[in-house]
């Protein structure tokens, strides 16, 4: 049997959408009673399920990053296990202050989505905004302000299936901008899809934690004042001046008010990433932190160095010729700042991030495969021994965290009742803490330890 069955039978399907593309529309994709969009499998005959099954970014039949990467991903100088193949690692941002203000952190991903439109070398962008289809969705973006009125963060779940129809076959050429596992999707999608390979002409990563169901935006909102059935929109990111840049507030909008509800979003249950609150089930089997697959990545430069200001930074892990060369140009002219920085920069600024996606991913796979259940094929082998029994715990811990979310989140829903989530939520977050104290001291050590060694270095005014 085609494998992306046992994807969406084990509730491992991202709702990437690459499965109703390549069939054209015979598997739909649909938002769930949890808040996040998955394939619905009913009725689909068994060949329909095999080209579906080629281009699902946990299917074994898809081919995986470093197959991919082999296959479309530019000669490149440098290789590393932790990025994959790489051309040039930067941190940096646009030199506009202004600019700064309305991006999540840098702004150099819709900086080079606008310059690649700029230079003619795309006719759009298809990146994730705010549209009619829930708070967010994916939309193209043919022109400078269009692209740059819809910057920002969204932490919330997208599919892919709707505007990759809309465009196919249309002879304009585009840019997607995407999480890992999406432009995994996308790119296995152009291997199968000529017509769509033609036209999908640059790929524009985003570094990813995990992926939230809506939920997440509804539960922070909730707690800024504005109740899930009255909320208009949410900004994820408002930066504070004078705060670390990673200590930003989180702003909510009432339907039919023009005033923003703030509130700093570690204050609120569900800010804190590590949590894990409303997680989809599908990031616990990525080990992809640095999009392998795109020509660019970009995420933020959570190192000591750069965490102070709070207008925020990029890193910038670039793998293509023309991509490399648009920043060098920006650099040139002054519109971008660039800072030259390693595989071992690039790496500790995603600390968490791969401990979660390599350690975690390991002890998550050895659990299912003790308990019987189907896993997706990785490069990282299953093992619980490999983390101290603390951090086997935390692992755990978390993991029932983002199940236990979910089902709350829905009855405190139905009982439209904010304090049903917050009571009942807390037990398995203090279970959560008090395996992370420690290592949270051990973390800030290291942090610490590498601020003064970097205390030297030059550092963005």
């Amino acid at each position: 049997m085609p494998t992306i069955s046992k994807v969406v039978e084990n509730a491992i399907c991202v709702g990437c959408g690459a499965c109703s593309v390549r069939t054209d529309g015979a598997i739909p994709v649909r938002l769930n009673r949890d808040g996040y969009f998955s394939a619905d499998l009913s009725g689909v005959d068994q060949p329909t399920l095999a080209r579906a099954s080629q281009v699902c970014p946990f299917a074994h039949e898809a081919a995986d990053e470093d197959a991919i990467s082999k296959a479309v991903i530019e000669p490149s100088p440098f290789t590393d296990s932790r990025i994959g193949r790489y051309r040039t690692i930067h941190a940096g941002r646009t030199a506009s202050s202004d600019y700064l203000q309305g991006s999540s952190s840098g702004g150099l991903t819709s900086w080079m989505a606008g310059r690649l439109l700029e230079a003619g070398e795309v006719d759009g962008v298809i990146h994730v905004g705010r549209g009619d289809d829930g708070l967010f969705c994916y939309q193209l973006s043919h022109s400078l302000q269009a692209l740059r009125a819809q910057r920002k963060s969204a932490y919330y779940s997208t599919t892919l299936a709707q505007v990759l129809q809309q465009i196919r076959g249309d002879e304009r050429r585009y840019a997607l901008v995407g999480v890992p596992c999406f432009i995994k999707a996308a790119r296995l999608l152009c291997l199968e899809d000529p017509v769509l390979d033609r036209q999908l002409v640059f790929f524009l990563g985003l570094v990813c934690g995990h992926l939230k169901s809506a939920a997440f935006a509804e539960l922070l909102a909730w707690q800024t004042g504005v109740a899930p059935d009255e909320l208009e929109a949410v900004d994820f990111r408002v930066k504070a001046p004078d705060r670390d840049a990673g200590q930003y507030d989180f702003g909510a909008l009432r339907k039919g008010s023009t005033e923003w509800l703030t509130r700093p979003t570690q204050s609120l249950r569900g800010g804190n990433w590590g949590h894990g609150m409303f997680q989809l089930n599908a990031c616990n089997y990525c080990d992809d932190i640095f999009a392998e697959t795109a020509d660019v990545a970009f995420g933020d430069a959570w190192l000591p160095q750069y965490r102070q200001d709070w207008r925020g930074t990029n890193i910038v892990v670039t793998r293509h010729a023309i991509l490399q060369r648009l920043l060098e140009e920006g650099f040139a002219k002054g519109e971008i700042e660039l800072e030259e920085l390693s595989a071992d920069d690039a790496s500790n600024s995603q600390g968490g991030n791969f401990r979660h996606r390599r350690e975690g991913l390991a002890v998550r796979l050895a659990d299912d495969i003790s308990h019987g259940k189907w896993v997706p094929n990785k490069r990282v082998l299953p093992s619980v021994t490999a983390v101290t029994t603390q951090r086997l715990a935390l692992i755990r811990n978390r993991r029932l965290i983002s199940e236990a979310s979910h089902a709350l989140y829905r009855k405190a829903r139905e009982r439209s009742s904010l304090s049903y989530f917050l009571d009942n939520i807390e037990p398995y977050v203090r279970r959560y803490e008090r395996c992370s104290r420690p290592a949270f001291y051990k973390r800030l050590y290291s942090r610490l330890k590498r601020y003064f060694s970097a205390a030297g270095k030059r550092v963005y005014g």
